[in-house]
């Protein structure tokens, strides 16, 4: 997340990445993040554990990590090479916007680097990969002891979910998801002031304050046209504040008729409503999530769907008084099933050790120090995000946005959900529904239509033998 994104499909088919890579690409790519040892598979050997070295690094041995240049940029990366290479030897970097692009020729000739930040919106289908046995069981760095407290174990000092959400049907961690990240309706506390508004609480609050600002020449909403699966981040919570957390569950089960719930119904005619009051900042549809960020910080619009990585993406152009604030979806009223306070939050920001990295031990020793209090507190002061370890962040000043999410995170308490559908069924997620959801809100479908293209592509996703299906335990 927090990325730079593509306009066309997401993913290459499961069962051919290989054949999808035009073999041109891999030298005219290779000088720009891909590098490596040509085609050499060998690896390095371990070397002998200790406890300065308890996952047996080869000192030798060199590592190369690759990480997405997206919201959070490199440098906390670079940073972390720097507190590796004091104890096990100097890191190779590279970064790219285009991971899969540079990345899958690597994976498929069986010459990865030894760290890979699986991010952006030319991300891997890392389910696809780990289908493929090409990532790696990340459970020697869980069972290390933690770097700051050798009495517990790396597992221990994460925030809950974070676990769970690197493992793809088994009990096995394929991805350590770094960053913390929560999503919601970002806006100015201060514009939100010069209406004399308070953020809306209700659906029909929301429209209020849209009416109310569209007579001051601003508009309530924009969004990433070019990638409408931003709208998840607001969209997923409000759907299960309306009808409860199992209907999350139903979507990413691919239950039949799951789309069909009436709470999804509801939450897409409340959206679209935005729309027919003209409520959308016009041209919405064409921009990507540069341009929305842009116009959102510039005072065009209100509220815009988003991550928490959005404070440090959009830090260029936010005014010193914007002081940005997330909020959770609104309700749509009364009768919703959990309460206004609902949120979506997610360990995210997800690194990976290829099963064919030559120095594999290495890899899993550069994302344990990754998880020291110098790194992720290095990471929160220079990204403005959290991570995934429990309590980071405690005691440092935080940036306003930053310290609404944490706050809003706080007042969640156990009402966090974490829709499944974004990693499991990426293509479906980003291309299908997404596509739905940008027809729908630039008014060429209804939302009725809308569910019903959400609900047929669901239903294919289900009979696709050749894509492996997940549920809900």
């Amino acid at each position: 997340m927090g990325s730079t994104h593509v306009n066309r499909r997401d993913l290459i088919k499961r069962s051919a990445a290989a054949s999808l890579v035009a073999v041109p690409a891999i030298g005219a790519l290779s000088s720009c993040a891909s590098g490596g040892d040509g085609d050499s598979k060998d690896k390095y050997e371990a070397g002998d554990k200790s406890k300065s070295n308890p996952l047996g690094v080869n000192k030798k041995a060199p590592l190369e990590v690759v990480i997405f240049n997206g919201g959070y940029g490199d440098q906390y990366a670079v940073d972390n090479n720097t507190v590796y290479a004091k104890s096990f030897g100097k890191v190779k970097h590279a970064k790219t916007q285009k991971i899969r692009t540079v990345m899958q020729p690597r994976m498929v000739k069986g010459s990865p680097p030894d760290v890979i930040n699986n991010s952006g919106a030319e991300n891997m289908d890392v389910a696809s990969l780990i289908k493929e046995e090409q990532v790696a069981d990340l459970a020697p760095l869980l069972d290390a002891p933690a770097p700051d407290d050798p009495s517990k174990k790396v597992r221990d000092i994460l925030i809950p979910g974070t676990i769970e959400k690197g493992q793809f049907g088994s009990n096995k961690m394929y991805q350590l998801n770094y960053s913390y990240t929560v999503y919601g309706a970002w806006y100015s506390k201060t514009a939100l002031e010069k209406l004399d508004a308070e953020y809306p609480k209700t659906w029909d609050e929301m429209l209020s304050v849209c009416a109310k600002a569209k007579k001051e020449g601003i508009a309530g909403w924009t969004y990433a046209g070019k990638h409408p699966y931003y709208f998840a981040f607001t969209l997923y919570p409000f759907i299960a504040k309306i009808g409860g957390a199992d209907v999350l569950k139903n979507i990413d089960n691919l239950e039949p008729n799951a789309w069909k719930h009436d709470a999804v119904k509801k939450a897409f005619e409340a959206y679209h409503e935005l729309y027919a009051k003209g409520y959308v900042l016009k041209g919405s549809p064409s921009i990507d999530h540069i341009q929305s960020q842009t116009q959102w910080t510039k005072g065009k619009a209100l509220f815009i769907p988003n991550g928490s990585w959005v404070e440090n993406e959009a830090k260029k152009t936010t005014p010193k008084d914007f002081e940005m604030t997330v909020a959770p979806p609104s309700s749509l009223d009364k009768s919703d099933k959990m309460p206004f306070e609902t949120i979506y939050a997610e360990a995210s920001e997800p690194f990976m050790v290829p099963a064919k990295a030559k120095n594999l031990e290495g890899g899993m020793e550069w994302l344990r120090l990754m998880l020291s209090k110098e790194s992720t507190q290095n990471f929160t002061k220079l990204v403005s995000a959290l991570t995934c370890v429990d309590g980071a962040a405690n005691g440092m000043k935080l940036q306003p946005g930053l310290k609404s999410a944490k706050d809003i995170l706080g007042a969640a308490g156990e009402n966090v959900v974490i829709p499944r559908i974004v990693d499991w069924y990426l293509e479906l997620h980003k291309d299908k529904v997404g596509g739905a959801i940008a027809s729908m809100m630039s008014g060429d479908i209804s939302p009725s239509e809308a569910v019903k293209r959400c609900q047929k592509a669901a239903d294919e996703t289900a009979k696709d033998k050749s894509v492996k299906k997940y549920k809900h335990t």
